[in-house]
């Protein structure tokens, strides 16, 4: 596999992208902690830095561990990461007079091994204030432009290789070819990581991890959670038991679909339990979207192990996290605060007596819904929109009371049906409502109103991490508008959101 360090960078996670893509594995770590926590570097055939929102020069400017110079693999950092291969071998990175963002013309060496097959002159996107001002001994420059006249360097001899601007990024017009060129001309990687040996793979690791234990299997109905429950299934059987949580903060009816489609298959393993009013309780008051995800996460986690007490042998709690969850709630030491926590990351306690079971926690979105197509699970639930973890609890902006949650689930419910009766839902990655802490005035039959405003989000997206905002059809925006308006008692005004992400998340909280 490659092995990424993540200094910090946005693009980071598309530098997993594009080598899963090429149906290499590869896995992200944080970029200054310890390597002895890695749980295979024998297996590692190639080392990535990442980009960084710093300086390499700052105070607490993130280093790698000593021992990855130490590994005998191919090195390629990009950007902040070819900055910290510089500085650390001897040469000098400055402030640069002229900051440099956006799509630049680069000049490259087609014969070197990186840009092998490559036009003598690239255009890549660069994001970067500081510049190489000092060559380390040993390298040559293999690119520039007119701003970095260092835009690419290499030591051959100790396989080190190191580019100002990010190849990763879809604007880079050849970028692929050159993380390519990375992974296979110079770390000799195979195309060798499917679906299909993921499987092989995961079912040996869980029955390895699990034994004879039984696992309860937090089943939201979503696509990551019932392809992480069929493939459990496929694992330990019957040792496998189902809980779906009714908290009150699903779409409408979902409840009642969960039982329909997974009753069929887990039978007397699966078990309904009616939380609704003791998330409302937790939730009572709380305004920070945060702490709503923090709760929700350790509320979830008490009514599953006082479920799991009903049951004898009961050790472990799947969970269907899967990469971009990790990712976003998780940041290198000294970075800046997370993007969120995800309910199933950052809101679990940290003394859990039942011990995690997260199968799909390596694989993107796209990934989940290949392995479920493997597994034979039925579209329905394959093609389902992403829903987030912590349910309507994130698109109820500000306190959540049961009032605001009855008009967003008919409000939702109104968006997905006429998004559907368009032919738009499996065209856009996630279309949904959502409702604001404001009322506005209105007129209504000649009288004043004074209600809600629901907003109306719709994105299309690979893998979560960057989305467009999807620039639907006036009449289906009027369509559903004049419905919400007119069949949801409480709402005078509805609002389409139009920002991509990022700077925005998909989410609203």
């Amino acid at each position: 596999m490659i092995l990424i360090l993540d200094f910090g960078s946005q693009y980071t996670q598309l530098i997993a992208r594009r080598i899963r893509e090429e149906k290499v594995y590869c896995q992200i770590y944080p970029g200054n902690k310890s390597l002895n926590s890695f749980s295979n570097l024998e297996g590692v055939k190639g080392v990535i830095f990442s980009g960084g929102y710093g300086s390499v020069y700052a105070k607490n400017a993130p280093w790698p561990d000593p021992k990855v110079w130490k590994l005998g693999v191919p090195i390629l950092g990009i950007c902040y990461g070819m900055q910290l291969i510089a500085q650390h071998l001897g040469g000098k990175v400055l402030p640069s007079k002229y900051r440099e963002f956006g799509l630049a013309n680069v000049d490259v060496e087609c014969d070197c091994y990186l840009f092998d097959g490559l036009n003598s002159k690239e255009t890549l996107w660069m994001s970067h204030g500081d510049k190489l001002s000092k060559m380390p001994k040993g390298f040559k420059i293999t690119a520039k432009s007119d701003n970095s006249p260092n835009a690419a360097i290499e030591d051959v001899s100790n396989n080190i290789y190191g580019v100002q601007f990010h190849p990763e990024v879809k604007h880079s017009v050849n970028g692929k070819k050159i993380i390519q060129n990375f992974v296979f001309k110079i770390c000799g990687s195979k195309r060798d990581w499917t679906m299909k040996s993921y499987i092989t793979d995961e079912i040996k690791r869980i029955k390895s991890q699990v034994g004879k234990s039984k696992v309860l299997c937090a089943l939201s109905g979503g696509v990551d959670s019932s392809v992480a429950a069929v493939m459990l299934h496929k694992a330990i059987g019957k040792q496998i038991f189902c809980i779906y949580v009714d908290h009150g903060l699903q779409k409408l009816g979902e409840t009642q679909r969960v039982k329909k489609v997974f009753g069929k298959v887990f039978k007397k393993n699966l078990e309904i339990i009616d939380a609704k009013k003791i998330f409302l309780s937790k939730l009572k008051g709380v305004v920070d979207p945060e702490q709503k995800r923090k709760i929700i996460g350790k509320t979830f986690i008490d009514v599953f192990e006082r479920e799991s007490k009903k049951l004898k042998g009961v050790d472990f709690l799947l969970q269907g996290t899967i990469y971009p969850d990790i990712i976003e709630s998780v940041s290198i030491k000294d970075a800046k605060t997370p993007i969120k926590s995800h309910h199933n990351v950052g809101g679990l306690p940290e003394k859990m007596k039942m011990k995690l079971v997260e199968p799909l926690k390596f694989l993107f979105k796209d990934e989940v819904r290949a392995l479920g197509r493997e597994f034979k699970i039925s579209a329905e639930i394959l093609n389902r929109q992403p829903f987030p973890g912590p349910g309507l609890a994130v698109r109820v902006l500000g306190e959540i009371t049961q009032e605001k949650l009855s008009i967003l689930k008919e409000a939702d419910s109104i968006v997905t049906e006429e998004i559907m009766k368009a032919g738009f839902y499996e065209k856009v990655w996630q279309s949904f409502a959502i409702m604001l802490p404001v009322k506005t005035v209105g007129v209504m039959g000649d009288v004043r109103t004074y209600e809600y405003v629901i907003a109306i989000r719709a994105v299309n997206s690979d893998d979560a991490m960057t989305a467009d905002w999807v620039k639907l059809p006036y009449e289906l925006l009027e369509k559903m508008s004049s419905r919400i308006i007119n069949e949801v008692k409480g709402v005078n005004r509805v609002v389409y959101d139009i920002s991509n992400k990022p700077p925005a998340t998909i989410e609203w909280e």
